[in-house]
């Protein structure tokens, strides 16, 4: 099947689409100051290789006839049980060195949406949200509420110690440095480095349906429960069949403030233009007002796309007929 690859000028944002509505899956494990230099070769691959995982099992669900809800929580688990990433097993830490995590999930036929904020026991939040949004009358549960209905629905529960690892404990040490003149981070310019790595995934399946989801750890050394805007829809998280299903990374506040997600959808709703051109759109406002970040986009068409104003953004999709694309850098894989 023949497909079209295009790429644009606003750090990068590459689209691959195809004549008929077909299936499709894009992931990303976050976007923010990822360079060469910083990135050890056998570090790169290890990126490589699982962002390949991730959406090869997404791929497979589609591939076999599953839904888009199915394949972008199968994909968006492997992510949270990567100490790669932030999300799950490899969150950041909070300013009092423990973790909460956030995660949403959306349906496109229906716009139903399910999410979670602050939880600090729940090995997968991804499943957590789409219990939310599956088996409640409720849209978001946050801390303790939100994990007493994770206990209720029997999903596996850990001690927040899981979710500890060197490499984010460092980078919470290198975070406090910065703050020690301040009361909070709040009072500081916004550093990428302290946001990286919430991943996503959206994915259009044979009934031509859309899901998107992403989770997250948040921010390293948030404080005062701060939430960004991977649980909250229609910011880092929205899919509509009419339109189409985005999944957000990036500093959360101003995707809350600008409805990055919805925004993106609105456009190719209301305005007509393909997925590609509106996520270009919005992330060049974005990036005038202020905000790093990129997004995962697929269309009502099927046409599958990323946009990113960042240095990199880890990122994969697979599209019926094609192979899996692995990036990680502007530019160049």
């Amino acid at each position: 099947m023949k497909t079209l690859l295009l790429a644009a000028a606003l750090g990068t944002c590459s689209v691959l689409a195809h004549a008929k509505a077909p299936i499709g899956i894009v992931i990303h494990g976050g976007a923010g100051t990822i360079s060469r230099d910083s990135m050890s070769a056998a570090q790169e691959q290890a990126y490589h290789a699982m962002l390949t995982h991730a959406v090869s099992q997404g791929y497979a669900v589609l591939e076999r006839g599953g839904s888009s809800l199915d394949a972008v929580t199968a994909a968006v688990i492997v992510l949270e049980d990567s100490p790669l990433f932030n999300a799950g097993k490899g969150a950041v830490y909070t300013f009092d060195e423990s973790h909460e995590l956030d995660a949403s999930i959306m349906d496109g036929r229906s716009r139903s949406a399910g999410a979670v904020a602050g939880v600090s026991n729940v090995k997968n939040p991804i499943l957590l949200a789409r219990a939310v949004m599956e088996k409640s009358v409720h849209v978001m549960l946050s801390g303790k509420g939100a994990e007493q209905f994770a206990k209720e629905q029997q999903l596996e529960l850990v001690e927040n110690s899981y979710f500890n690892t060197e490499f984010r404990y460092e980078a919470l040490k290198r975070a406090k440095q910065a703050i020690a003149p301040q009361p909070h981070q709040a009072a500081l310019p916004y550093d990428p480095a302290w946001k990286m790595g919430t991943v996503g995934a959206v994915a259009i399946d044979k009934k031509g349906n859309l899901a998107a989801a992403t989770s997250t750890g948040g921010m390293t050394a948030k404080r005062y429960g701060r939430i960004g805007d991977a649980p909250i829809i229609g910011a880092g998280n929205f899919a509509d069949n009419k339109s189409c299903a985005v999944s957000a990374t990036g500093h959360g506040e101003f995707f809350i403030r600008y409805q990055v997600a919805a925004d993106i959808c609105a456009r190719v709703k209301y305005q007509n233009k393909t997925a590609a051109v509106a996520s270009k759109e919005v992330m060049a406002e974005l990036k005038k007002a202020g905000g790093d970040g990129g997004v995962i986009v697929v269309d009502h068409k099927g046409q599958l796309s990323w946009t990113f104003n960042t240095e990199g953004m880890y990122r994969a999709l697979k599209a019926e007929g094609g192979e899996v694309i692995s990036e990680i850098f502007a530019g160049k894989p």
